[in-house]
């Protein structure tokens, strides 16, 4: 097992080797500089290898418990980066969900675009059931649904519905939830293209901004 360490107390372990095309120090390295340490008061260590939950849950990251579990099968640095930005998203949203969610402002924004989501889904004519009740609640639900996820996934792909929600949502993976609609934000705010997300998402950028000025004030 390697060790490393970012923010000075942030422990990241290397359980399973990851591939020798990846630089490690160096997507550490990017990440300290761009999210600000005191965002990050519930995460105490980062494991990187393969664990049980990746195969049973059909994922390959998660956070629980002040700690990020990500896998170390990786394509190249912006992927392994994008699952730990990622993570760490759900880590800062744990500790500041009062903050981020209070007000009720990201999750009108978020259901506003939920919304016009199955309006453009309901154009488009495509083979999925629109008119089963409990598929169509879960388009206002804030929660995740393993069987809106299906449809999503399975049923249509992101693939395309990133082409149908372009300039809607950042992408697909922040239709299936509020928690991962925030995390998807996150990762545009800090690792791509602020604008866009202004534009995009003002609620939800307004918010990340704050968030972000938090030290100054």
């Amino acid at each position: 097992m390697r060790e490393y360490q970012i923010y000075g107390r942030v422990f990241v372990l290397v359980k399973d080797p990851l591939p020798e095309s990846i630089n490690l120090f160096s997507t550490l390295e990017k990440i300290e500089k761009s999210i600000p340490n005191y965002l990050l008061h519930d995460l105490d260590s980062i494991y990187i290898g393969q664990f049980e939950e990746f195969a049973e849950r059909d994922i390959n990251a998660f956070y629980r418990d002040g700690a990020i579990f990500a896998t170390n099968d990786q394509v190249d640095d912006s992927d392994l980066m994008d699952d730990l930005v990622h993570e760490m998203a759900h880590s800062v949203e744990s500790y500041y969900s009062a903050q981020i969610y209070g007000d009720g402002e990201i999750e009108q924004e978020f259901l506003g675009k939920r919304r016009r989501l199955l309006d453009l889904l309901t154009q488009h004519d495509l083979d999925i059931n629109l008119k089963d009740k409990s598929l169509r609640d879960s388009f206002f639900d804030l929660k995740y649904s393993q069987k809106f996820d299906n449809m999503l996934y399975k049923d249509i792909g992101y693939t395309l519905l990133n082409n149908i929600t372009r300039g809607l949502f950042c992408n697909a993976y922040a239709i299936t939830s509020l928690r991962e609609y925030f995390a998807s934000g996150f990762e545009e705010f800090y690792m791509a293209d602020r604008q866009y997300l202004k534009k995009i998402c003002p609620a939800l950028f307004e918010k990340l901004r704050y968030l972000n000025n938090l030290n100054e004030e």
